[in-house]
């Protein structure tokens, strides 16, 4: 039986809310996988807990390093379960990202934490069945963008978009675009020079088609055209993907030795334990981990 864990995220937040639904949601029940779910202090808890006690514990008054802490340890835990082969896979409900550095763990995002515990490096991906959109750069602030944009940078989003849509998506030739960093690609370096300078030779020297302007690009693979799109940035990347198909969309850690997913949302902390959280993204997430664990046992 293929075998994943599942973090609860942050206790304060709606991930323990909707692993319980979406436990219980008969989508996921015909998959047969077997979840192992892994909350505070990075243990495994009983299947049957999240409804019982874990479903009500955003409305806990729980300090947000002590959130952190939690979150951390579990995510911690479900990466080195499946390094160690005791789980083919790991489906994380979401976390804060201040409240993990209050916790002790000095990163941004789950990313960045799980390339860390694995040792590789990792890019992440938003898909759905409108849109693949991949980072090149992850968690920066916009001041920092350009000079993290880099020729190495781009290579290794490059790269690991087409080894993942290979190998977890069965998509034998990928056909990638690149998203351009400035409006309009520069129009010939009018706004700035980045676009012709580094972005349209590295685009050259692996043969993907770009750069392209972000007001076009995203359109352009809806349609059909492109199998993934590489955005240069945080938010121009996840502003198009959530536009196209939020809530259903799932996010994919690319170049990890094991599968990866999770929700396209964070911890909604204003509608915690209120019982009105969505759990069609985290339902996404575990269908698609089960679907990709799949094809690489096949594989």
């Amino acid at each position: 039986m293929m075998r994943l864990a599942l973090t609860l995220g942050d206790p304060r937040g709606i991930g323990p809310e909707i692993v319980a639904k979406a436990l219980s949601d008969p989508r996921i029940a015909v998959l047969g996988a077997s979840w192992h779910l892994i909350g505070p202090t990075g243990t495994e808890v009983p299947v049957h807990e999240p409804i019982g006690v874990w479903a009500p514990i955003g409305q806990r008054d729980v300090d947000i390093a002590q959130a952190g802490q939690l979150a951390g340890l579990a995510v911690d835990r479900a990466a080195r379960m499946a390094l160690a082969g005791e789980v083919d896979g790991i489906v994380t409900a979401p976390l804060d990202k201040a409240a993990l550095q209050a916790g002790g763990f000095d990163f941004p995002g789950h990313t960045e934490m799980l390339a860390d515990i694995a040792g590789v490096p990792a890019t992440m991906m938003l898909a759905s069945d409108r849109l693949r959109v991949v980072l090149a750069t992850t968690h920066l602030a916009l001041r920092d963008v350009p000079a993290a944009v880099t020729r190495e940078a781009l290579l290794q989003a490059i790269h690991a978009t087409r080894e993942g849509l290979r190998a977890d998506f069965g998509i034998a030739e990928p056909r990638l675009a690149l998203c351009a960093l400035n409006p309009h690609a520069g129009d010939s370096g009018r706004f700035g020079c980045e676009d012709d300078e580094l972005l349209a030779p590295v685009a050259r020297e692996v043969g993907i088609a770009g750069p392209f302007p972000a007001d076009t690009v995203f359109v352009r693979a809806m349609r059909g055209e492109f199998d993934a799109v590489i955005a240069p940035y945080h938010d121009v990347g996840m502003t198009a993907i959530k536009v196209a198909s939020f809530g259903s969309a799932v996010n994919v850690t690319l170049g990890l030795p094991f599968v990866r997913t999770s929700p396209d949302h964070g911890t909604a902390l204003d509608i915690a334990g209120q019982g009105i959280a969505s759990a069609e993204s985290l339902v996404a997430a575990m269908r698609l981990a089960v679907e990709l664990v799949g094809r690489r046992r096949a594989g």
